[in-house]
């Protein structure tokens, strides 16, 4: 018995299944959708055509930079540093007690302008002591004075009578015995007079003494009044009124605007080109479009960062040598109140005399 194929409808056709079958999802629910070739190649093309804009966009803003910042011809250097000022200390030179304190923080100072003033009042006291004792050894010495004019007065009289008596002695008219105690009585009044002097001059040499006691008072109540050496500027206020300090206890600290400098390090071939007084230029962050004329005051004769016993070249390309750029004293002196310590900024060194500086270096006065 024979099974027979169920009948075909007509158009039907017999689907063979292939040895590789394509899957393609019909429905809109399935977890991940496939993209087509077309939405992969316009990815593509918007990635990199954002990868070139920004390449442009950094390419532009390198070529302004460039433009703001041209290189540096060779003859000059440049190093990073910190504008600094030398720093003041005012202290007492005695021990004692503050009484007043006449300034503050960030106050201008001139020099021989009164800072602060020390409790004198016992200083003072001696010094009322000695000017007594300078007065009354004047009493003295008008006294031995005095006393020296009427010895003198003595002796003149001494002196004639035995002029006198002697010339009597030889005309017989009077005996020795009168002439012997007219030369007694005159080398008494020499003698008187000799005295007389002497108390002169130790009266004059207690006078002196009280003098120099109320001199030495005086100047240890001058040195109890603090002043500022120089102009410059208050930083740091370090005792407070009534505070007892010993002996150079400091009171200020303030910053000398007469000796404003940079310093930065350089290597072994652009340090060993740089001279005392070399131009140069500081330019500090706060004010990039104002650069300082300065000159180089001091050359460390001792590298730096390396160490002491150097033999191969690779180790001496790495030594670096503090160069001190110095800022003029008169250029200091009109922009004093522009003056901050501790401002960073680049120092650039004009070994090379016969470069002209660049045109954003070459300072105004």
């Amino acid at each position: 018995m024979q099974l027979q194929k169920p009948p075909q409808s007509e158009g039907t056709q017999t689907q063979r299944p292939s040895a590789s079958p394509t899957l393609v999802p019909e429905s809109p629910h399935l977890p991940v959708p496939v993209h087509s070739n077309g939405a992969k190649r316009r990815v593509r093309r918007t990635v990199v055509a954002i990868f070139l804009v920004l390449i442009g966009a950094a390419g532009g803003g390198y070529y302004a930079w460039r433009a703001a910042h041209p290189g540096l011809p060779v003859g000059i250097s440049v190093g990073n540093g910190r504008i600094e000022a030398d720093e003041i200390d005012i202290s007492t030179k005695f021990a004692g007690r503050v009484a007043e304190l006449l300034v503050d923080i960030g106050d201008m100072v001139g020099p021989g302008q009164v800072v602060a003033r020390m409790d004198t009042r016992d200083i003072e006291q001696s010094l009322s002591k000695s000017e007594a004792q300078a007065r009354q050894a004047q009493r003295m010495i008008e006294e031995a004075q005095a006393n020296l004019a009427q010895q003198q007065t003595q002796r003149t009289l001494a002196q004639q009578e035995m002029e006198r008596t002697t010339q009597l002695l030889k005309n017989g008219w009077t005996t020795q015995e009168i002439a012997d105690q007219r030369k007694q009585a005159l080398d008494g009044a020499v003698a008187a007079y000799s005295a007389a002097q002497a108390r002169v001059e130790v009266a004059q040499h207690a006078l002196e003494a009280a003098q120099h006691d109320a001199g030495f008072y005086k100047v240890q109540i001058a040195d109890n009044t603090l002043v500022a050496p120089k102009a410059g500027r208050i930083q740091y206020r370090l005792a407070n009124i009534g505070e007892v300090l010993a002996a150079g206890g400091k009171v200020f600290t303030m910053l000398d605007f007469s000796y404003v400098y940079m310093d930065i390090y350089l290597p072994t071939e652009e340090a060993g080109r740089v001279k005392v007084g070399t131009d140069a230029r500081i330019v500090l962050d706060a004010y990039p479009e104002h650069p300082i004329p300065a000159r180089v005051s001091f050359i460390a004769s001792q590298a730096q960062f390396t160490p002491k016993t150097v033999e191969t070249k690779t180790e001496r390309d790495k030594l670096m040598f503090r160069i001190r750029v110095r800022i003029d004293q008169e250029r200091l002196a009109r922009h004093a109140d522009a003056i901050r310590s501790g401002l960073p900024g680049v120092a650039y060194v004009r070994w090379n005399p016969t470069l002209a500086w660049p045109s954003g270096l070459e300072g105004k006065p």
